[in-house]
Protein backbone atom coordinates (compact mmCIF):
# COMPACT_ATOMS: atom_id res chain seq x y z
CA UNK A 1 0.00 0.00 0.00
CA UNK A 2 3.24 2.30 0.86
CA UNK A 3 4.53 1.72 -2.28
CA UNK A 4 0.94 2.47 -4.00
CA UNK A 5 0.93 5.88 -2.54
CA UNK A 6 4.07 6.92 -3.52
CA UNK A 7 2.96 8.29 -7.07
CA UNK A 8 -0.21 8.80 -9.31
CA UNK A 9 0.82 8.84 -13.50
CA UNK A 10 -0.86 10.86 -15.34
CA UNK A 11 -1.20 9.10 -18.57
CA UNK A 12 -2.29 10.91 -21.61
CA UNK A 13 -4.13 13.91 -20.70
CA UNK A 14 -5.36 15.05 -23.97
CA UNK A 15 -8.04 12.66 -23.59
CA UNK A 16 -9.24 14.23 -20.22
CA UNK A 17 -9.93 18.18 -20.37
CA UNK A 18 -9.15 18.63 -16.26
CA UNK A 19 -5.32 18.04 -17.01
CA UNK A 20 -5.51 19.67 -20.31
CA UNK A 21 -2.60 22.43 -20.05
CA UNK A 22 -0.21 23.97 -22.78
CA UNK A 23 2.56 25.15 -20.42
CA UNK A 24 5.38 23.17 -21.15
CA UNK A 25 6.65 22.59 -17.64
CA UNK A 26 2.90 21.25 -16.40
CA UNK A 27 3.59 18.04 -15.15
CA UNK A 28 -0.33 16.57 -15.95
CA UNK A 29 0.29 17.98 -19.60
CA UNK A 30 3.91 16.41 -20.29
CA UNK A 31 4.49 14.66 -17.51
CA UNK A 32 5.38 11.04 -18.10
CA UNK A 33 3.87 10.03 -14.20
CA UNK A 34 3.17 13.11 -11.62
CA UNK A 35 3.75 12.74 -8.04
CA UNK A 36 0.85 12.00 -5.30
CA UNK A 37 -0.36 14.82 -3.34
CA UNK A 38 2.00 15.34 -0.54
CA UNK A 39 -1.31 14.39 2.28
CA UNK A 40 -1.91 10.88 2.76
CA UNK A 41 -5.53 9.90 0.21
CA UNK A 42 -8.27 9.76 2.20
CA UNK A 43 -10.15 6.44 3.28
CA UNK A 44 -13.47 6.35 1.76
CA UNK A 45 -14.93 6.35 4.69
CA UNK A 46 -13.59 9.36 6.37
CA UNK A 47 -15.63 11.69 8.32
CA UNK A 48 -15.19 15.21 7.10
CA UNK A 49 -16.57 16.28 10.23
CA UNK A 50 -14.16 14.68 12.20
CA UNK A 51 -11.55 17.63 13.69
CA UNK A 52 -8.73 15.10 12.91
CA UNK A 53 -9.20 14.50 9.58
CA UNK A 54 -7.50 17.43 7.71
CA UNK A 55 -9.61 17.04 4.51
CA UNK A 56 -12.46 17.13 6.36
CA UNK A 57 -12.38 19.91 8.59
CA UNK A 58 -11.17 21.77 5.59
CA UNK A 59 -14.20 21.18 3.79
CA UNK A 60 -16.15 21.78 6.86
CA UNK A 61 -14.80 25.08 7.49
CA UNK A 62 -15.28 26.10 4.36
CA UNK A 63 -18.61 25.16 4.05
CA UNK A 64 -19.57 27.10 7.63
CA UNK A 65 -17.80 30.37 6.54
CA UNK A 66 -19.49 30.34 3.16
CA UNK A 67 -23.07 28.92 4.15
CA UNK A 68 -23.07 29.62 7.89
CA UNK A 69 -24.68 26.16 8.20
CA UNK A 70 -22.54 22.67 9.82
CA UNK A 71 -21.58 20.45 6.66
CA UNK A 72 -24.01 17.45 5.95
CA UNK A 73 -23.32 14.20 7.23
CA UNK A 74 -20.93 12.56 5.07
CA UNK A 75 -22.54 9.79 2.46
CA UNK A 76 -20.60 6.60 1.92
CA UNK A 77 -19.31 6.24 -1.69
CA UNK A 78 -21.73 3.47 -3.64
CA UNK A 79 -18.71 2.96 -5.93
CA UNK A 80 -16.77 0.85 -3.25
CA UNK A 81 -19.95 -1.09 -2.22
CA UNK A 82 -20.37 -2.85 -5.27
CA UNK A 83 -18.40 -6.43 -6.17
CA UNK A 84 -14.97 -6.63 -7.17
CA UNK A 85 -16.14 -7.69 -10.70
CA UNK A 86 -18.40 -4.91 -11.23
CA UNK A 87 -16.18 -2.36 -10.38
CA UNK A 88 -13.08 -3.63 -12.71
CA UNK A 89 -15.87 -3.72 -15.40
CA UNK A 90 -16.60 0.01 -15.07
CA UNK A 91 -13.07 0.94 -14.83
CA UNK A 92 -12.55 -1.05 -18.14
CA UNK A 93 -14.61 1.55 -19.55
CA UNK A 94 -12.13 4.21 -18.89
CA UNK A 95 -9.07 5.86 -20.84
CA UNK A 96 -5.78 5.56 -18.89
CA UNK A 97 -5.86 9.68 -18.13
CA UNK A 98 -9.31 8.41 -16.16
CA UNK A 99 -8.39 5.49 -15.07
CA UNK A 100 -5.20 7.55 -13.22
CA UNK A 101 -7.29 10.00 -12.05
CA UNK A 102 -9.41 7.51 -10.36
CA UNK A 103 -6.52 6.31 -8.62
CA UNK A 104 -5.53 9.47 -6.52
CA UNK A 105 -9.15 9.30 -5.13
CA UNK A 106 -9.11 7.05 -2.25
CA UNK A 107 -7.07 4.03 -1.63
CA UNK A 108 -9.70 1.55 -2.02
CA UNK A 109 -9.97 2.86 -5.94
CA UNK A 110 -6.53 3.30 -6.27
CA UNK A 111 -6.15 -0.50 -5.77
CA UNK A 112 -8.50 -1.30 -7.77
CA UNK A 113 -7.14 1.44 -10.72
CA UNK A 114 -3.96 -0.28 -10.54
CA UNK A 115 -5.37 -4.22 -11.15
CA UNK A 116 -3.27 -5.22 -13.90
CA UNK A 117 -6.04 -6.52 -16.24
CA UNK A 118 -7.05 -2.63 -17.08
CA UNK A 119 -3.58 -1.93 -18.07
CA UNK A 120 -2.73 -5.30 -20.30
CA UNK A 121 -6.05 -4.09 -21.96
CA UNK A 122 -4.18 -0.73 -22.67
CA UNK A 123 -0.83 -2.50 -23.78
CA UNK A 124 -3.27 -5.00 -26.11
CA UNK A 125 -5.02 -2.31 -27.67
CA UNK A 126 -1.87 -1.37 -28.94
CA UNK A 127 -0.72 -4.22 -30.53
CA UNK A 128 -2.57 -5.38 -33.24
CA UNK A 129 -2.73 -9.57 -34.52
CA UNK A 130 -0.74 -10.73 -31.56
CA UNK A 131 -1.79 -11.84 -28.12
CA UNK A 132 0.16 -9.73 -25.25
CA UNK A 133 0.48 -12.39 -22.25
CA UNK A 134 3.91 -11.27 -20.76
CA UNK A 135 4.98 -7.66 -19.55
CA UNK A 136 8.66 -8.74 -19.50
CA UNK A 137 11.03 -7.50 -18.63
CA UNK A 138 8.72 -5.03 -16.24
CA UNK A 139 6.82 -6.44 -13.40
CA UNK A 140 3.58 -5.11 -13.85
CA UNK A 141 1.71 -4.28 -17.28
CA UNK A 142 0.91 -0.97 -15.75
CA UNK A 143 4.72 -0.55 -15.79
CA UNK A 144 5.22 -1.69 -18.96
CA UNK A 145 2.26 0.88 -20.75
CA UNK A 146 4.20 3.88 -18.50
CA UNK A 147 7.66 2.68 -20.01
CA UNK A 148 6.40 2.99 -23.28
CA UNK A 149 4.03 5.80 -23.14
CA UNK A 150 3.35 7.80 -25.60
CA UNK A 151 4.76 5.83 -28.23
CA UNK A 152 2.33 2.82 -28.47
CA UNK A 153 0.84 4.53 -31.74
CA UNK A 154 3.89 3.03 -33.27
CA UNK A 155 3.00 -0.87 -33.28
CA UNK A 156 -1.12 0.08 -33.39
CA UNK A 157 -0.60 1.75 -37.00
CA UNK A 158 2.24 -0.84 -37.51
CA UNK A 159 2.66 1.22 -41.34
CA UNK A 160 5.21 3.72 -41.84
CA UNK A 161 6.92 5.04 -44.55
CA UNK A 162 9.13 8.12 -44.99
CA UNK A 163 10.70 10.53 -47.51
CA UNK A 164 13.89 9.71 -47.39
CA UNK A 165 15.51 10.65 -50.81
CA UNK A 166 13.39 9.41 -53.87
CA UNK A 167 12.81 5.89 -52.96
CA UNK A 168 12.01 6.56 -49.11
CA UNK A 169 11.31 3.61 -46.88
CA UNK A 170 8.17 1.34 -46.12
CA UNK A 171 8.34 0.12 -42.53
CA UNK A 172 6.59 -2.65 -40.58
CA UNK A 173 6.51 -1.40 -37.09
CA UNK A 174 5.47 -4.48 -34.54
CA UNK A 175 5.95 -5.21 -30.20
CA UNK A 176 7.85 -8.22 -29.23
CA UNK A 177 7.17 -9.22 -25.81
CA UNK A 178 9.69 -11.41 -25.53
CA UNK A 179 11.97 -8.73 -25.17
CA UNK A 180 9.39 -5.88 -24.45
CA UNK A 181 10.77 -4.03 -27.22
CA UNK A 182 8.98 -2.00 -29.91
CA UNK A 183 10.79 -2.65 -33.28
CA UNK A 184 10.69 -1.65 -36.90
CA UNK A 185 12.01 -3.40 -39.75
CA UNK A 186 11.88 -2.05 -43.99
CA UNK A 187 10.17 -3.91 -45.66
CA UNK A 188 12.04 -5.36 -48.59
CA UNK A 189 10.65 -7.05 -51.89
CA UNK A 190 12.91 -9.19 -54.66
CA UNK A 191 11.69 -10.89 -57.78
CA UNK A 192 13.81 -12.92 -60.42
CA UNK A 193 12.31 -13.35 -63.83
CA UNK A 194 12.91 -16.79 -64.65
CA UNK A 195 10.41 -17.20 -68.22
CA UNK A 196 8.52 -14.64 -70.46
CA UNK A 197 5.85 -15.10 -73.23
CA UNK A 198 4.31 -12.40 -75.94
CA UNK A 199 1.60 -11.20 -75.39
CA UNK A 200 -1.04 -12.84 -78.04
CA UNK A 201 -3.02 -9.69 -77.85
CA UNK A 202 0.04 -7.62 -79.36
CA UNK A 203 3.09 -9.44 -80.33
CA UNK A 204 5.28 -6.38 -79.79
CA UNK A 205 4.82 -7.02 -75.96
CA UNK A 206 7.31 -9.20 -73.78
CA UNK A 207 4.74 -10.53 -70.14
CA UNK A 208 7.89 -11.41 -67.89
CA UNK A 209 6.83 -13.40 -64.61
CA UNK A 210 6.58 -11.59 -61.64
CA UNK A 211 6.68 -13.55 -58.72
CA UNK A 212 7.99 -10.60 -55.69
CA UNK A 213 9.60 -12.33 -52.16
CA UNK A 214 8.32 -9.78 -49.76
CA UNK A 215 10.43 -9.93 -46.39
CA UNK A 216 11.32 -7.90 -43.56
CA UNK A 217 14.95 -6.91 -43.88
CA UNK A 218 15.89 -8.59 -40.03
CA UNK A 219 19.17 -7.50 -39.99
CA UNK A 220 19.16 -3.60 -39.72
CA UNK A 221 16.09 -2.33 -38.24
CA UNK A 222 15.13 0.74 -38.99
CA UNK A 223 13.42 1.82 -35.24
CA UNK A 224 14.37 0.19 -31.31
CA UNK A 225 12.88 1.07 -28.21
CA UNK A 226 13.50 -1.12 -26.14
CA UNK A 227 11.87 -1.27 -22.29
CA UNK A 228 14.56 0.80 -20.70
CA UNK A 229 14.32 -0.83 -17.05
CA UNK A 230 17.39 -0.87 -14.97
CA UNK A 231 17.15 -3.95 -13.70
CA UNK A 232 18.31 -5.10 -17.39
CA UNK A 233 22.13 -4.81 -17.45
CA UNK A 234 22.28 -5.04 -21.16
CA UNK A 235 20.78 -1.64 -21.68
CA UNK A 236 23.19 0.11 -18.98
CA UNK A 237 25.69 1.76 -21.99
CA UNK A 238 21.99 3.47 -23.68
CA UNK A 239 20.74 4.00 -20.81
CA UNK A 240 23.78 6.51 -19.82
CA UNK A 241 23.05 8.03 -23.36
CA UNK A 242 19.36 8.11 -22.28
CA UNK A 243 20.15 9.78 -19.16
CA UNK A 244 22.49 12.51 -20.52
CA UNK A 245 19.87 12.93 -23.45
CA UNK A 246 17.14 13.71 -20.60
CA UNK A 247 19.27 15.58 -18.61
CA UNK A 248 19.23 12.36 -15.91
CA UNK A 249 22.13 12.96 -13.16
CA UNK A 250 23.37 8.86 -13.76
CA UNK A 251 23.64 8.23 -10.13
CA UNK A 252 20.07 9.10 -9.47
CA UNK A 253 17.82 7.00 -7.56
CA UNK A 254 16.16 5.71 -10.90
CA UNK A 255 19.35 5.33 -12.20
CA UNK A 256 20.02 2.37 -9.32
CA UNK A 257 20.34 -1.45 -10.05
CA UNK A 258 18.16 -1.81 -7.18
CA UNK A 259 15.66 0.27 -8.52
CA UNK A 260 11.80 -1.65 -10.32
CA UNK A 261 11.33 2.28 -11.54
CA UNK A 262 11.61 3.55 -15.70
CA UNK A 263 13.43 6.20 -16.20
CA UNK A 264 10.79 9.59 -15.40
CA UNK A 265 11.40 11.88 -18.21
CA UNK A 266 11.68 15.31 -17.80
CA UNK A 267 8.47 17.43 -18.62
CA UNK A 268 10.27 17.97 -22.02
CA UNK A 269 10.15 14.62 -23.31
CA UNK A 270 8.31 15.65 -25.94
CA UNK A 271 10.92 17.64 -27.54
CA UNK A 272 13.49 15.03 -26.42
CA UNK A 273 15.50 12.44 -28.78
CA UNK A 274 15.74 9.14 -27.84
CA UNK A 275 18.76 7.17 -28.48
CA UNK A 276 18.21 3.88 -30.04
CA UNK A 277 20.23 0.80 -29.54
CA UNK A 278 20.61 -0.49 -33.51
CA UNK A 279 23.24 -2.62 -33.76
CA UNK A 280 26.73 -3.10 -32.67
CA UNK A 281 29.03 0.25 -34.46
CA UNK A 282 29.57 2.67 -31.94
CA UNK A 283 29.96 5.42 -34.66
CA UNK A 284 26.17 4.52 -36.16
CA UNK A 285 23.89 6.80 -34.18
CA UNK A 286 20.42 6.54 -34.64
CA UNK A 287 17.58 8.66 -32.77
CA UNK A 288 13.93 8.96 -32.16
CA UNK A 289 11.93 12.19 -32.43
CA UNK A 290 8.53 12.82 -32.21
CA UNK A 291 7.27 15.63 -34.75
CA UNK A 292 4.78 18.38 -34.26
CA UNK A 293 1.54 18.75 -36.28
CA UNK A 294 1.16 21.61 -38.43
CA UNK A 295 -2.31 23.41 -38.81
CA UNK A 296 -3.66 21.46 -42.11
CA UNK A 297 -3.48 23.24 -45.49
CA UNK A 298 -6.69 23.08 -47.20
CA UNK A 299 -7.43 21.14 -50.39
CA UNK A 300 -7.30 24.12 -52.29
CA UNK A 301 -3.77 24.95 -50.87
CA UNK A 302 -1.97 21.75 -51.23
CA UNK A 303 -3.70 21.69 -55.05
CA UNK A 304 -0.80 24.90 -55.33
CA UNK A 305 1.84 23.15 -53.92
CA UNK A 306 4.31 21.29 -56.55
CA UNK A 307 7.03 18.74 -55.65
CA UNK A 308 8.39 18.80 -52.78
CA UNK A 309 5.04 20.34 -51.27
CA UNK A 310 7.50 23.01 -49.25
CA UNK A 311 8.51 19.81 -47.10
CA UNK A 312 4.99 19.03 -46.23
CA UNK A 313 4.97 15.07 -45.09
CA UNK A 314 2.91 12.86 -46.04
CA UNK A 315 2.30 14.67 -49.37
CA UNK A 316 -0.72 15.97 -51.01
CA UNK A 317 -1.65 12.45 -52.63
CA UNK A 318 -2.20 10.62 -49.30
CA UNK A 319 -5.34 11.40 -47.36
CA UNK A 320 -4.30 12.36 -43.76
CA UNK A 321 -6.16 14.50 -40.89
CA UNK A 322 -2.20 15.24 -39.77
CA UNK A 323 0.69 16.65 -41.83
CA UNK A 324 4.31 17.54 -40.40
CA UNK A 325 7.00 19.87 -41.74
CA UNK A 326 9.61 17.62 -43.03
CA UNK A 327 13.55 18.27 -41.24
CA UNK A 328 15.76 19.65 -43.51
CA UNK A 329 19.56 17.94 -43.41
CA UNK A 330 20.83 21.53 -41.99
CA UNK A 331 19.97 21.86 -38.85
CA UNK A 332 21.59 23.58 -35.70
CA UNK A 333 22.18 20.98 -32.92
CA UNK A 334 24.65 20.63 -29.98
CA UNK A 335 24.59 17.39 -28.51
CA UNK A 336 26.25 17.47 -25.41
CA UNK A 337 29.66 17.58 -25.11
CA UNK A 338 29.49 16.92 -29.20
CA UNK A 339 29.29 19.82 -31.33
CA UNK A 340 28.27 20.44 -34.94
CA UNK A 341 28.75 23.31 -36.31
CA UNK A 342 25.71 25.16 -37.54
CA UNK A 343 25.27 26.45 -40.96
CA UNK A 344 24.69 29.97 -39.66
CA UNK A 345 24.88 31.46 -35.88
CA UNK A 346 25.09 29.49 -33.30
CA UNK A 347 21.92 27.72 -31.23
CA UNK A 348 21.01 28.99 -28.21
CA UNK A 349 21.12 26.32 -24.90
CA UNK A 350 17.35 26.07 -24.89
CA UNK A 351 17.38 24.30 -28.41
CA UNK A 352 19.63 21.34 -27.21
CA UNK A 353 18.93 18.40 -28.63
CA UNK A 354 15.97 19.87 -30.38
CA UNK A 355 15.02 20.53 -33.84
CA UNK A 356 13.55 23.99 -33.36
CA UNK A 357 10.07 25.25 -32.37
CA UNK A 358 8.47 24.39 -35.93
CA UNK A 359 9.51 21.23 -36.07
CA UNK A 360 9.27 19.79 -32.15
CA UNK A 361 6.40 19.40 -30.30
CA UNK A 362 6.17 21.54 -27.02
CA UNK A 363 2.82 19.15 -25.52
CA UNK A 364 1.15 16.21 -25.68
CA UNK A 365 -1.84 17.95 -28.08
CA UNK A 366 1.22 19.55 -30.22
CA UNK A 367 2.37 16.08 -30.62
CA UNK A 368 1.52 13.74 -33.93
CA UNK A 369 0.76 10.07 -33.18
CA UNK A 370 0.66 9.18 -37.13
CA UNK A 371 4.48 10.52 -37.78
CA UNK A 372 7.56 10.75 -36.14
CA UNK A 373 11.32 11.07 -37.09
CA UNK A 374 14.44 9.61 -36.98
CA UNK A 375 17.73 10.86 -36.90
CA UNK A 376 20.66 9.22 -38.27
CA UNK A 377 24.47 9.79 -38.59
CA UNK A 378 28.02 8.91 -37.98
CA UNK A 379 30.17 10.26 -35.20
CA UNK A 380 33.62 10.52 -35.16
CA UNK A 381 35.22 11.43 -31.78
CA UNK A 382 38.72 12.78 -31.12
CA UNK A 383 38.66 15.88 -32.92
CA UNK A 384 41.44 17.93 -32.35
CA UNK A 385 39.72 21.67 -31.94
CA UNK A 386 42.67 24.65 -30.17
CA UNK A 387 41.22 24.95 -26.77
CA UNK A 388 38.73 22.04 -26.74
CA UNK A 389 39.53 18.72 -25.25
CA UNK A 390 39.91 16.41 -27.88
CA UNK A 391 38.23 13.62 -25.95
CA UNK A 392 34.75 16.11 -25.05
CA UNK A 393 34.25 17.00 -28.73
CA UNK A 394 33.03 14.86 -32.04
CA UNK A 395 31.81 15.54 -35.79
CA UNK A 396 28.44 14.40 -37.44
CA UNK A 397 28.63 12.99 -40.88
CA UNK A 398 26.46 12.19 -43.51
CA UNK A 399 23.49 13.41 -40.63
CA UNK A 400 20.11 12.27 -42.04
CA UNK A 401 16.81 13.20 -41.22
CA UNK A 402 13.66 11.12 -42.17
CA UNK A 403 10.06 11.62 -41.12
CA UNK A 404 7.58 8.78 -41.69
CA UNK A 405 4.27 8.57 -41.73
CA UNK A 406 1.09 6.38 -41.22
CA UNK A 407 -1.72 5.58 -43.16
CA UNK A 408 -5.71 5.49 -41.73
CA UNK A 409 -6.60 1.26 -41.72
CA UNK A 410 -9.52 2.39 -44.00
CA UNK A 411 -7.24 3.04 -46.49
CA UNK A 412 -5.32 -0.25 -47.13
CA UNK A 413 -8.59 -2.49 -45.99
CA UNK A 414 -10.80 -3.84 -49.35
CA UNK A 415 -14.27 -3.97 -48.65
CA UNK A 416 -16.65 -6.01 -51.15
CA UNK A 417 -17.57 -2.58 -52.91
CA UNK A 418 -13.74 -0.93 -52.77
CA UNK A 419 -12.08 -4.66 -52.85
CA UNK A 420 -8.49 -3.13 -54.44
CA UNK A 421 -8.34 -1.17 -51.61
CA UNK A 422 -4.67 -2.06 -49.91
CA UNK A 423 -1.32 -2.22 -50.00
CA UNK A 424 0.72 -3.75 -53.32
CA UNK A 425 4.07 -4.17 -54.61
CA UNK A 426 4.79 -3.95 -58.44
CA UNK A 427 7.70 -4.48 -60.86
CA UNK A 428 9.36 -1.61 -61.97
CA UNK A 429 11.81 -3.30 -64.48
CA UNK A 430 15.21 -2.16 -63.73
CA UNK A 431 14.03 -0.03 -60.80
CA UNK A 432 13.36 -3.60 -59.22
CA UNK A 433 10.35 -3.65 -56.66
CA UNK A 434 8.23 -1.00 -55.12
CA UNK A 435 5.88 -0.84 -53.03
CA UNK A 436 2.18 1.26 -53.41
CA UNK A 437 -0.89 2.25 -52.20
CA UNK A 438 -3.99 1.27 -54.11
CA UNK A 439 -6.41 4.10 -52.82
CA UNK A 440 -10.44 3.92 -54.19
CA UNK A 441 -11.68 6.99 -52.85
CA UNK A 442 -15.22 7.48 -51.00
CA UNK A 443 -18.58 8.19 -53.33
CA UNK A 444 -19.16 11.62 -52.93
CA UNK A 445 -22.37 12.46 -51.32
CA UNK A 446 -25.13 11.77 -53.69
CA UNK A 447 -23.05 9.35 -55.34
CA UNK A 448 -24.10 6.34 -54.25
CA UNK A 449 -24.87 3.37 -55.65
CA UNK A 450 -27.93 1.16 -55.03
CA UNK A 451 -27.29 -2.15 -56.50
CA UNK A 452 -31.23 -2.87 -55.57
CA UNK A 453 -32.33 0.29 -57.93
CA UNK A 454 -31.29 -1.98 -60.57
CA UNK A 455 -33.98 -3.78 -62.75
CA UNK A 456 -33.50 -7.57 -64.47
CA UNK A 457 -33.71 -7.41 -67.82
CA UNK A 458 -36.97 -9.59 -69.87
CA UNK A 459 -34.48 -12.15 -71.26
CA UNK A 460 -31.70 -11.82 -68.46
CA UNK A 461 -31.26 -15.05 -66.50
CA UNK A 462 -31.06 -14.81 -62.64
CA UNK A 463 -27.08 -15.63 -62.81
CA UNK A 464 -26.41 -12.85 -65.23
CA UNK A 465 -28.34 -10.51 -63.32
CA UNK A 466 -26.08 -11.47 -60.06
CA UNK A 467 -23.12 -10.88 -62.00
CA UNK A 468 -24.38 -8.01 -63.52
CA UNK A 469 -25.11 -6.44 -60.10
CA UNK A 470 -21.84 -7.45 -58.36
CA UNK A 471 -20.19 -5.62 -61.60
CA UNK A 472 -21.80 -2.59 -61.33
CA UNK A 473 -21.07 -2.40 -56.97
CA UNK A 474 -17.42 -3.41 -58.00
CA UNK A 475 -16.52 -1.54 -61.25
CA UNK A 476 -17.22 1.59 -60.38
CA UNK A 477 -15.37 4.84 -59.03
CA UNK A 478 -11.82 6.37 -59.25
CA UNK A 479 -8.83 4.18 -58.32
CA UNK A 480 -5.42 5.83 -57.54
CA UNK A 481 -1.79 4.08 -57.25
CA UNK A 482 0.50 6.15 -54.86
CA UNK A 483 3.81 5.10 -54.48
CA UNK A 484 4.75 4.54 -50.51
CA UNK A 485 8.67 3.77 -52.79
CA UNK A 486 10.06 5.35 -55.00
CA UNK A 487 12.53 5.23 -57.56
CA UNK A 488 14.66 8.36 -59.26
CA UNK A 489 12.15 9.05 -62.04
CA UNK A 490 8.91 9.08 -59.92
CA UNK A 491 9.39 9.55 -56.44
CA UNK A 492 7.76 8.38 -53.06
CA UNK A 493 4.14 10.33 -52.52
CA UNK A 494 3.30 10.34 -56.31
CA UNK A 495 1.07 8.85 -58.72
CA UNK A 496 2.47 5.84 -60.55
CA UNK A 497 -0.85 5.76 -62.47
CA UNK A 498 -4.53 6.37 -62.02
CA UNK A 499 -7.66 5.01 -63.54
CA UNK A 500 -10.81 7.30 -64.19
CA UNK A 501 -13.16 5.43 -63.74
CA UNK A 502 -13.51 1.78 -63.62
CA UNK A 503 -17.13 2.07 -64.51
CA UNK A 504 -18.86 2.65 -67.92
CA UNK A 505 -16.90 5.59 -68.59
CA UNK A 506 -13.67 3.98 -68.46
CA UNK A 507 -14.26 0.60 -69.79
CA UNK A 508 -12.65 -0.79 -72.61
CA UNK A 509 -12.72 -4.09 -73.27
CA UNK A 510 -13.05 -7.65 -71.43
CA UNK A 511 -9.64 -9.40 -72.60
CA UNK A 512 -9.93 -12.31 -74.84
CA UNK A 513 -6.47 -13.54 -75.16
CA UNK A 514 -4.19 -15.39 -72.35
CA UNK A 515 -2.52 -14.66 -69.87
CA UNK A 516 -5.69 -12.22 -69.17
CA UNK A 517 -8.75 -13.95 -70.62
CA UNK A 518 -12.08 -12.60 -69.30
CA UNK A 519 -10.17 -9.46 -67.38
CA UNK A 520 -11.50 -6.51 -67.55
CA UNK A 521 -9.82 -4.00 -69.02
CA UNK A 522 -10.10 0.11 -68.09
CA UNK A 523 -8.46 3.24 -69.51
CA UNK A 524 -5.68 4.40 -67.06
CA UNK A 525 -2.79 7.13 -67.33
CA UNK A 526 0.60 6.27 -65.87
CA UNK A 527 3.09 8.69 -64.63
CA UNK A 528 6.38 9.14 -65.99
CA UNK A 529 9.54 11.86 -65.74
CA UNK A 530 13.20 11.97 -66.32
CA UNK A 531 15.67 11.19 -63.20
CA UNK A 532 15.12 13.75 -60.92
CA UNK A 533 11.46 14.23 -61.21
CA UNK A 534 12.31 16.16 -63.88
CA UNK A 535 9.33 16.62 -66.92
CA UNK A 536 6.68 14.18 -65.20
CA UNK A 537 3.73 14.27 -67.54
CA UNK A 538 0.91 11.48 -67.94
CA UNK A 539 0.74 9.15 -70.77
CA UNK A 540 -1.56 6.59 -72.14
CA UNK A 541 -1.93 3.04 -70.36
CA UNK A 542 -4.52 0.62 -69.68
CA UNK A 543 -5.46 -1.38 -66.64
CA UNK A 544 -6.30 -4.72 -66.63
CA UNK A 545 -8.02 -5.97 -63.36
CA UNK A 546 -7.17 -9.77 -63.14
CA UNK A 547 -7.99 -10.16 -59.67
CA UNK A 548 -9.13 -8.08 -56.95
CA UNK A 549 -5.29 -9.75 -55.99
CA UNK A 550 -3.50 -8.78 -59.09
CA UNK A 551 -3.31 -5.95 -61.17
CA UNK A 552 -1.56 -5.49 -65.11
CA UNK A 553 -0.41 -2.38 -66.86
CA UNK A 554 -0.03 -2.03 -70.07
CA UNK A 555 2.19 1.31 -70.78
CA UNK A 556 0.82 1.05 -74.58
CA UNK A 557 3.94 4.02 -75.59
CA UNK A 558 6.57 1.28 -73.81
CA UNK A 559 4.97 -1.52 -75.32
CA UNK A 560 5.41 -2.69 -71.66
CA UNK A 561 3.26 -4.51 -68.96
CA UNK A 562 4.00 -3.92 -65.35
CA UNK A 563 2.47 -6.60 -62.63
CA UNK A 564 1.16 -5.40 -59.06
CA UNK A 565 0.30 -8.23 -56.39
CA UNK A 566 -1.22 -7.17 -53.12
CA UNK A 567 1.03 -7.93 -49.48
CA UNK A 568 -0.57 -9.09 -46.80
CA UNK A 569 1.06 -6.95 -44.11
CA UNK A 570 -0.37 -9.17 -41.26
CA UNK A 571 2.06 -11.93 -41.69
CA UNK A 572 4.92 -9.56 -40.32
CA UNK A 573 3.68 -7.90 -37.39
CA UNK A 574 4.05 -11.21 -35.38
CA UNK A 575 7.49 -11.52 -33.97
Amino acid sequence: MEQQQAHVNEITASDKPTLDNDNETSASEDGLWYDAPAEPLPDVDQDPSNPSDSHGDRKGKSKEIDNHAAPPPPQPCRLVSLPTELINSILSYLCPADLVAVSATCHALRIHAHDDHLWQAFVQASVPGVRVTSAYPCESFRMLFRVHEPRWFLPRHKIWFSDCDLTGRLVIVRYDQRRGCIEGYQLVAVSTRTAFQTWQADNNVIIHTFEPKVMLHLDKPVLQLPAWTPYNPAQQHHRSVLSMILHEPEGSSSSSHGSSEPIHIPPSRFRAEIPMPLGSVDTVRSNFIHARIIAPPSPAELSLLSFPYNNIWPPPTIPTPHRVLGASPRVDRILGSFTTLAPTGSPSPDDNYLLGDDLAPRSRREMSDQTFRIRKWLEVRDIAIPGIEAASVGLHIGEEISTYATLDAALYTPTPEKPYRGIWVGDYSGHGCEFLLIHQPDDDPGETFDADALVQEADETDEAFAQRKADRTVYRGRLEAIKLTGDPNVPRGEFTFVADDLGDDGFLETAQDEPFKGARVVKSRGHIANTGFVDDMYIESRLILVSHDRLAQHWVEFGHMSFFDRVDIDRFIIP
